[in-house]
């Protein structure tokens, strides 16, 4: 009874954003026409794209009841490693290929430090977000890697048909994790490690396992996020990437993954980030400052998690 009251609960909240992004579009055409243009839809759908993609990642990293704040920093260092090996060898898969490794080894070394380190995710992550960062600026010398091969860009800006390669990216990445949390033994794994990590491993779990495939899981989906962002800026720069993993922990929470672990869903998620993008691109058409942008997005935190929290104790 108490978990149909959960799902009820669950459905609840994502029908009530879709309302609330209704509302915004609306509110956002009446104070400005261009917003429901097929231009701006389009570049709603591109600029949440990447977000979705990494935010699918950070949505089973906080369900294991863990943490990623090196997201940003691995956007930015998993696409300066993606151009420069587009510079170097002007061969696209061989740069996607680099810029994905670089996702599996940071990703997998969150893991270990985690999990057989036994570092709170936030320590981890926190030391590799520094490093990463500290990296791409010794690397690069503070300056940005710019490349001259046009498929290498397409994956930031070209389009199939009508539609953008991002948003096609994303919907694949999208119905990856709904299937691997809901219909693989791996994702019910993935819940039982975050509702009672002692009695997933009395039950014979493989706990260590599942948190390092897991934060795998997130450096490879930030890595494809980062050739996104990089592709689309036509640049590799040692600062992309800044905040941006605060976008995904907020999008997870707004979509209804408890920071405390254990319960989340990747289609709240993806509401969770339409939610936040047609906000910002709305508040950016009508001339909102992107300061007063910033203060938007911590209430929404705030009361994301105040909700989670009246629902766990009602």
């Amino acid at each position: 009874m108490n978990e149909k009251k959960k799902l009820d609960l669950s459905s609840f909240r994502e029908l009530l954003l879709i309302g609330v992004v209704i509302l915004l579009c609306i509110i956002w055409t009446a104070m400005n026409s261009q917003f429901i243009s097929m231009n701006n839809i389009t570049n709603i759908l591109r600029q949440g794209s990447y977000t979705a993609i990494a935010a699918v990642g950070m949505t089973m990293v906080i369900i294991i009841g863990e943490i990623d704040l090196s997201a940003g920093s691995l956007v930015c260092a998993s696409g300066l490693v993606g151009a420069m090996v587009c510079k170097s060898t002007n061969n696209v898969v061989l740069a996607v290929v680099a810029a994905m490794l670089v996702g599996v080894v940071v990703g997998g070394s969150n893991g270990v430090l985690c999990a057989v380190g036994k570092l709170p995710g936030f320590i981890a992550t926190l030391a590799s977000m520094t490093v990463l960062r500290g990296l791409a600026y010794i690397v690069t010398e503070g300056n940005s890697v710019v490349w001259t091969n046009d498929a290498f860009t397409k994956i930031g800006t070209g389009y199939v048909g009508i539609v953008p390669i991002p948003v096609i990216i994303m919907v694949i990445v999208i119905i990856f994790g709904v299937f691997l949390t809901t219909k693989l033994r791996f994702g019910r794994y993935i819940y039982a490690v975050g509702g009672n990590m002692e009695a997933s491993r009395w039950s014979g779990i493989a706990v260590v396992k599942v948190k390092i495939i897991v934060y795998m899981i997130m450096g490879i989906l930030t890595s494809i996020a980062g050739l996104i962002v990089v592709a689309r800026l036509g640049s590799g720069q040692p600062s992309a990437g800044q905040n941006f993993e605060m976008d995904c922990i907020t999008a997870a929470v707004v979509g209804g993954t408890s920071m405390s672990g254990g319960r989340g869903k990747i289609l709240g998620t993806v509401v969770g980030v339409l939610l936040l993008t047609v906000l910002t691109n709305g508040m950016t058409l009508v001339g909102i400052n992107t300061y007063w942008q910033q203060v938007f997005k911590g209430v929404i935190i705030v009361v994301s998690v105040l909700a989670d929290t009246h629902t766990k104790k009602s």
